[in-house]
């Protein structure tokens, strides 16, 4: 694989929050790919061939007078990706059965231990979405279950519901780096009924599942939603995160259009989660 180069964007964001989410939700729709937060605001990653110089006119905070919000950028290598987030990586514990850690913490004493190297993906737990995520797969049965992690970053959602006993894992991602990621991930953590592919939702085919996990963003989700429903077995459940609580109406209507009813949410910094069920 050759050594690609990204860009990195180091913005600082007064007031913090509720800025470096709605910061990370517009760098995302910008083509971001990555996000590492720290106390002054988020480092953001794009691949270089991805970037060109207008890549901010379509990021709105940065004109909103609410925000003050300032950056710098420079080029950064893969290989030079673990220095930036060993510095800021710190393993998280969801509940009390969930740690998600890099190799280089202490193992904990939980009901499920993940070990991951995020690299250049995203879903290292930090973020709101993710860490809900997390929290769903907790609170539901997956034992038995067919199961797809769409859009699946370093995989630490397939990795969890794999160590909930589901029968068998897809995860799936666009992104070739977050692709190759996630298989070395599902490796170290000896989940050897999880398969990784690369591509989007157009892969799914006529393959039946009975939970899926989507952690998104809003638009791949408003289109993707049909497909989904689709790829769900009768009492199948669709758990979907990266949108907002303001979101929530547009993605339901969407999900009741599909055959899908809303069950349940959950909210942290504006972000949520949301279950629907067949």
């Amino acid at each position: 694989m050759s050594n690609t180069i990204y860009i990195e964007y180091d913005f600082s964001v007064s007031p913090l929050q509720p800025g470096s989410d709605i910061l990370i939700a517009e760098l995302g729709e910008a083509g971001f790919e990555s996000f590492v937060e720290n106390e002054e605001g988020v480092l953001a990653y794009i691949q270089k061939e991805d970037w060109n110089e207008n890549i901010l006119e379509a990021v709105e905070i940065l004109d909103n007078p609410i925000f003050e919000v300032g950056f710098s950028m420079k080029e950064i290598e893969q290989e030079n990706w673990n220095a930036t987030w060993e510095k800021n990586f710190e393993a998280i514990q969801v509940a009390d059965q969930c740690v998600v850690r890099a190799p280089f913490h202490e193992k904990p004493d939980v009901a499920f231990d993940i070990v991951i190297e995020p690299k250049m993906s995203f879903g290292t737990g930090h973020h709101e979405t993710t860490y809900m995520m997390l929290q769903f797969v907790l609170e539901n049965d997956f034992e038995g279950k067919d199961v797809l992690d769409m859009g699946s970053g370093t995989g630490v959602l397939a990795i969890l519901a794999a160590l909930k006993k589901a029968a068998h894992v897809d995860a799936i991602d666009i992104d070739n780096w977050c692709y190759l990621n996630a298989k070395e991930n599902v490796e170290r953590n000896n989940c050897s009924h999880i398969s990784v592919f690369e591509g989007d939702s157009s892969l799914l085919g006529e393959r039946k599942y009975d939970v899926i996990l989507a952690n998104i963003n809003r638009n791949i989700l408003l289109a993707d939603i049909p497909v989904y429903a689709q790829n769900l077995r009768e009492n199948g459940a669709l758990f979907l995160s990266g949108f907002y609580e303001e979101d929530i109406p547009l993605i339901s209507e969407t999900c009741l259009k599909a055959g899908l009813k809303f069950e349940k949410n959950l909210q942290k910094n504006n972000w949520v989660a949301v279950k629907y069920v067949f």
